[in-house]
């Protein structure tokens, strides 16, 4: 009898403790879950806030590239004409070849029919002249052909980095800035509820 009364008192225990533990580890559940849903909207925030700071920045740095880029194309600009004058000058120098040959040839012929050494002597000095202004203005077209060529050479360089600045980094970036005007504000809409509902749910569990 002694025995029997014992084991009908334990069963109630039994299931009376299961009980306990089931309802506390239900709760220790719902904790969990919203504590991790809140940490997942803090990290949320966190991104929203760092996106804000970029979208901050980013208006400057795509002015800084628009100043850039227009300084580059004013460089081109100003290389082009140099380049230009440089060939224009060459071109001239030319010309002036030409016309000294022009008159070397004139002098040497007029010394065919002269009649005194003194003439002769005279277009001598004036064959000689032209010889000395061919010889110069080679050399000027010797260097403006060596500008023209380290100055095509700069622009060729200032034309890449005016391309890959202008074209991709900056159209890139104002990409980003049109992107960012609008990612924060959906984000935090669709965030902030969850965010109220778990704090609230929080609030009361504890």
């Amino acid at each position: 009898m002694h025995s029997g009364f014992r084991n009908k008192k334990q069963i109630p225990l039994i299931i009376t403790g299961m009980t306990k533990q089931t309802k506390s580890a239900e709760t220790e559940l719902t904790i969990e879950e919203k504590l991790r849903a809140l940490f997942s909207l803090q990290l949320v925030d966190s991104e929203i806030d760092k996106i804000r700071t970029l979208r901050g920045e980013l208006p400057l740095e795509v002015q800084d590239l628009e100043d850039e880029v227009a300084g580059l194309e004013t460089r081109i600009g100003n290389l082009k004409n140099e380049i230009s004058e440089l060939e224009k000058s060459i071109v001239g120098k030319t010309n002036e070849i030409t016309a000294s040959q022009a008159l070397i040839k004139k002098y040497e012929e007029q010394q065919n029919n002269v009649r005194n050494n003194r003439e002769y002597d005279s277009l001598s000095k004036e064959i000689e002249f032209q010889t000395l202004e061919i010889e110069l203005c080679n050399k000027k077209i010797r260097e403006f052909t060596a500008q023209v060529a380290d100055k095509k050479e700069v622009m060729a360089e200032e034309l890449r980095t005016c391309w890959m600045k202008g074209n991709v980094i900056l159209k890139a970036k104002r990409q980003n800035l049109k992107t960012l005007h609008v990612t924060p504000r959906r984000k935090r809409s669709s965030f902030q509820k969850n965010q109220v509902s778990c704090r609230r749910g929080l609030k009361r569990d504890f």
